[in-house]
């Protein structure tokens, strides 16, 4: 009798861990950085971008031009992926195809194969390039890793790889703010020997690691000097002219 109540208090004790530990998790995948309004207001179709969700994609085509080149970009983690939305509608007016993927829970480390969704959607699309932010650019740098085949470019925002690029022939623009206090920069500089020989690395002056996006202050950031909205137009003229042009030539 008395073994019996022991075992019944042990699974009593494992049932209670066990619920806080569930509860831990849901309230940690539950606490993101949410988009702004003018996040929410770059989801809005124009003359220039047509702005469209589906299943877990949004995506943004140009109304003129080719769009024949596809960017398809993983959010930050746990960032609101609509986020993104005003850098992805810059670079649609500039004649890109582009994709955001909306991650499960947020985390783009659940869906590291989320590009092939996009792949799928626009197959007019010939020509892809792949990119994201933070934890999103690692595993935006681990599918190009594996699917060499598919993609032309790889952009890294605020972010390194996490496996081997060197030997692919793989094109690859990594950007970072100077004022960005989240990036790991020892492990950013350790990581350039996983780079391909096609590599440009451009610091934004001014720039911080929460401005690629809008979805306010990062705790943990540097304070920033320019705003959001000029550090995503040099975010976007860079990946124009480095993998857009790259892909033209």
């Amino acid at each position: 009798m008395i073994k019996k109540r022991r075992i019944q208090k042990i699974i009593g004790a494992i049932g209670i861990i066990l619920v806080a530990v569930i509860i831990g998790m849901l309230t940690y995948l539950g606490d993101y950085y949410h988009a702004d309004k003018i996040a929410f207001d770059a989801l809005i179709s124009d003359a220039q971008v047509t702005v469209e969700e589906k299943g877990n994609l949004i995506i943004f085509t140009p109304t003129q031009g080719q769009k024949d080149i596809g960017f398809v970009f993983y959010p930050g983690g746990k960032v609101e992926a609509s986020a993104y939305a005003p850098l992805m509608h810059l670079l649609a007016e500039k004649g890109l195809t582009t994709v955001i993927v909306k991650m499960p829970f947020n985390l783009a480390v659940f869906n590291i194969n989320g590009a092939d969704a996009a792949m799928e959607a626009l197959p007019e699309v010939s020509n892809w390039i792949i990119g994201g932010h933070s934890l999103g650019g690692a595993m935006a740098s681990d599918y190009a890793a594996e699917n060499e085949e598919k993609v032309s470019g790889l952009v890294l925002l605020g972010a390194y790889p996490n496996k081997d690029l060197s030997q692919t022939k793989i094109t690859v623009l990594s950007l970072y703010g100077s004022e960005d206090h989240i990036l790991n920069r020892t492990a950013f500089e350790t990581a350039k020997i996983k780079m391909p020989a096609d590599i440009t690395f451009y610091e934004i002056i001014g720039g911080n690691h929460g401005n690629f996006g809008n979805y306010g202050e990062q705790k943990g950031d540097g304070v920033s000097t320019i705003s959001a909205a000029d550090q995503q137009s040099i975010t976007c003229e860079r990946i124009v002219e480095k993998e857009m042009a790259e892909i033209r030539k």
